[in-house]
């Protein structure tokens, strides 16, 4: 590993080809240590992170990377067709050792093995460390095709082989998606013990209270995204904003009376100068001075005023600036809004009725177990058994879109009798406004992909009385995922979500809690 113990970023600048600036002389300096990546979705977190792979190239600047760089993306469960020994960077090793061990080896395999003779092993062992032995007891189960696992595991499987390239920086984008309570545990200890720099960006407040610091990446209401870091974990990071934001609100409270008061003071003085200038009107026709001493006076008068209708004017622009800048300090972090209408279900109403599970009237599930213990297979067959009322569900690898076509297309698909203005404002409250709805969806963010899911399921015409969620909290940021759990909890017809994240289960207020166990087939 180097010897070096900061990724520094200088002037960094970045835009999309439909003019959006993202980063606009960004710089930063990441530590050895863990750094928490945080802040809304769309605030360009996982596009700073392909900046700094290489992935996505920079229009300016320079990132200087100390050593060797490991990458793990959020999308690595959608790349269903991979080998496992491909995910692990095996593949065309395995290949040149069973060559050579079959005694038709080249020179060529030689050179390809090196040192490397118990890669197998070490890849396994690795695996068992992480609790995946279940999958990859022993080489052969190196062939294994992704699709295979499920979401926490393919997870973990990309963890692994980031580990056994020995990396000096590891970048991690929401590792935490779809990994039970114990695969969780794991990762934290793996993300503790390694030496070098992580920017991991998540999501999962349990993780980012591990941390050492925390980077926010921040969009206000213009420019481009600025990057500010804390020092500490989550608490304190949330303890400085959350002073800062009150302090924001009692200033935007003071500079809102200033310019009622500045802007009430001016009308005065205007009046004051109406009658004053009505005054010496009359003078003037009355005739009772000299004309010089009249004309004297009134060019005086003319100039008080104005002086005295500048500095007012001056007064209020001064404290209308003092209010934007206040209103700039408050944040304004956008929240889902989502209307479910016509979703009752009513009390001993059949909803779904299969060997698996029976569902009846406004049931509210929540399926818990371990990765691989059967919860995705279970809501699949249920999802495909079908149900007795209009039934959407949403899988936990968002395979649900036509990635070539927009946002609002994908939606008109499953809303065929709503209107093209009605589409764009129910996508609005799901932070699809304006030209976000011609969004593409193969160019969406992991959040806003999940975002455009829900509004794909949930604006679906009929309106569906049965959700089947696979881990719908995934990529969602704290504020969303609060108004998620808000608009379900409002939810009048039957529900079953899969989860792993425990506290927004129980926010939904379960009437049963389906508990799976051992690992027959993958989640």
């Amino acid at each position: 590993m180097s010897t070096s113990s900061s990724l520094l970023v200088s002037d960094l600048h970045f835009t999309w080809p439909d003019g959006d600036v993202v980063f606009d002389g960004l710089d930063a300096a990441f530590a050895s240590g863990t750094t928490g990546l945080v802040g809304s979705n769309g605030a360009g977190k996982s596009t700073l992170l392909k900046l700094l792979t290489g992935e996505l190239t920079a229009h300016q600047g320079s990132v200087s990377v100390p050593g060797v760089l490991g990458y793990l993306p959020q999308d690595i469960a959608l790349r269903s067709g991979l080998r496992v020994d491909e995910i692990l960077r095996l593949r065309e090793l395995r290949e040149a050792l069973h060559r050579i061990e079959s005694g038709s080896g080249s020179d060529d395999d030689f050179a390809v093995v090196g040192t490397r003779w118990d890669a197998e092993d070490r890849a396994v062992a690795l695996l068992d460390k992480l609790g995946l032995s279940h999958i990859v007891g022993g080489r052969d189960d190196l062939d294994r095709v992704l699709g295979t696992l499920s979401g926490g595991e393919s997870m973990l499987l990309a963890l692994t082989a980031e580990l056994l390239a020995e990396p000096d920086v590891l970048l991690l984008d929401e590792p935490t998606n779809n990994l039970d309570l114990d695969a969780r545990t794991r990762l934290y200890q793996a993300i503790g013990a390694f030496a070098g720099v992580v920017i991991v960006c998540s999501h999962d407040v349990e993780l980012l209270e591990t941390v050492g610091n925390i980077a926010e990446l921040r969009k206000d209401r213009s420019g481009p995204t600025e990057l500010r870091m804390f020092g500490g974990n989550f608490t304190h990071y949330r303890s400085v904003v959350d002073a800062e934001q009150e302090a924001a609100r009692a200033a935007l409270h003071d500079a809102k009376n200033d310019v009622r008061k500045q802007e009430r003071e001016l009308v005065e003085s205007r009046t004051k100068i109406d009658r004053r200038v009505r005054y010496g009107k009359k003078m003037f026709e009355q005739k009772r001075e000299p004309k010089i001493v009249m004309g004297a006076r009134k060019r005086a008068a003319q100039v008080s005023a104005g002086k005295l209708r500048n500095n007012h004017i001056e007064k209020v622009d001064d404290a209308r600036a003092a209010m934007a800048s206040a209103e700039d300090r408050l944040r304004d972090d956008r929240e889902i809004r989502i209307d479910l209408p016509s979703t009752k279900v009513h009390e001993g109403q059949k909803i779904v009725d299969t060997a698996d599970l029976e569902v009846v009237g406004p049931e509210r599930i929540a399926l818990i177990g371990p990765n691989g213990s059967g919860k995705t297979t279970l809501l699949r067959r249920l999802d495909d058994a079908g149900a007795e009322v209009p039934w959407r569900y949403l899988p936990q690898r968002l395979d649900v879109f036509d990635e070539s076509r927009t946002v609002a297309e994908n939606v008109a698909d499953v809303a065929e009798q709503a209107t093209n203005e009605q589409i764009r404002a129910q996508l609005a409250r799901f932070l699809f406004r304006g030209s976000d709805a011609d969004a593409v969806v193969s160019t969406l963010s992991g959040g806003e992909r999940l975002r455009a899911a829900l509004a794909r399921i949930l604006l679906a015409d009929p309106s569906p009385k049965f959700l089947m969620l696979d881990e719908p909290t995934n990529n969602l940021d704290l504020v969303s995922r609060a108004h998620l759990t808000e608009a379900l909890a409002s939810y009048e017809g039957a529900l079953i979500v899969a989860s792993h994240d425990l506290p927004f289960l129980r926010d939904l207020a379960p009437t049963r809690w389906v508990e799976l166990e051992g690992r027959p087939s993958a989640d």
